[in-house]
């Protein structure tokens, strides 16, 4: 894939990238795009030099070491500060994601000035690139986008969806009997999280791989188009893996 700018039409330069691979998108495929390039696209940017730090951001970034216009950053694109301390900033982004500095990110933004931010409605982006990808090529697919988060009580970070389209996030368990006859009371198993983790591996932090297909996972092609394209709380897409506020013991 090309170095992202804002307004390129990511669809087009997926299907370059495949001509040029001889890959043809078929039914089933899953394109997993790395959230980078959307935002990119999307013109997600923002010139640090245009970022006045707070108060607050300049003592954390003095404290911790960082550049204190990325703190400010991250700050501005919080809905809540989770955690602040020992260098460590975790917040709930508008979204409802929890994660590191607000998905704030300043590598591989073609810029040493500047940083990009989360997709304003990650789930809509999939939607609309998953129309486009399928009015290209006739194919049935679906499109995951993919952001690295942190996990709590495990070291490392692992790519999840942010952005979904075109297959249910989740494989639901409940009610059904394991091999012991035992009914099922609680395991839902986050498929759209690990068909982004096994794309990472092909990605590669450093190898300016972007998108991925994954092919011969079989899911229910699920295109309804239910979600309100917010991730924010409506019913299918990445929104619905943000566990309800209730239910959060964490908040």
């Amino acid at each position: 894939m090309p170095e992202i700018a804002p307004g390129n039409e990511l669809a087009m330069l997926i299907l370059e990238a495949c001509r040029r691979e001889n890959l043809e998108l078929v039914d089933g495929d899953v394109v997993v795009i790395t959230q980078k390039i959307v935002s990119k696209a999307e013109g997600c940017i923002v010139s640090l030099s245009d970022v006045e730090p707070s108060p607050i951001a300049s003592t954390f970034a003095r404290e911790s070491g960082k550049d204190p216009r990325l703190v400010e950053l991250a700050l501005r694109e919080a809905k809540r500060i989770v955690r602040m301390d020992r260098g460590v900033l975790i917040t709930e982004t508008r979204h409802g994601f929890v994660c590191a500095n607000s998905g704030v990110d300043a590598s591989n933004v073609g810029s040493p000035d500047a940083a990009t931010t989360l997709p304003r409605k990650p789930d809509r982006s999939a939607e609309r690139l998953q129309r486009e990808l399928q009015d290209a090529t006739g194919a049935r697919i679906a499109v995951i986008i993919s952001d690295t988060f942190g996990r709590p009580w495990r070291v490392g970070v692992v790519n999840v969806a942010i952005g979904i389209a075109g297959l249910n996030p989740v494989n639901d368990y409940r009610g059904r009997s394991d091999a012991d006859g035992r009914s099922l009371a609680a395991t839902v198993i986050a498929i759209a999280d690990e068909l982004a983790g096994a794309a990472e591996l092909v990605m590669g932090k450093l190898d300016r791989i972007p998108v991925v297909v994954v092919r011969g996972y079989r899911y229910a092609f699920n295109n309804d188009g239910n979600n309100d394209g917010n991730s924010d709380g409506g019913d299918g897409g990445a929104a619905s893996l943000v566990r309800d506020e209730a239910r959060d013991l964490f908040r």
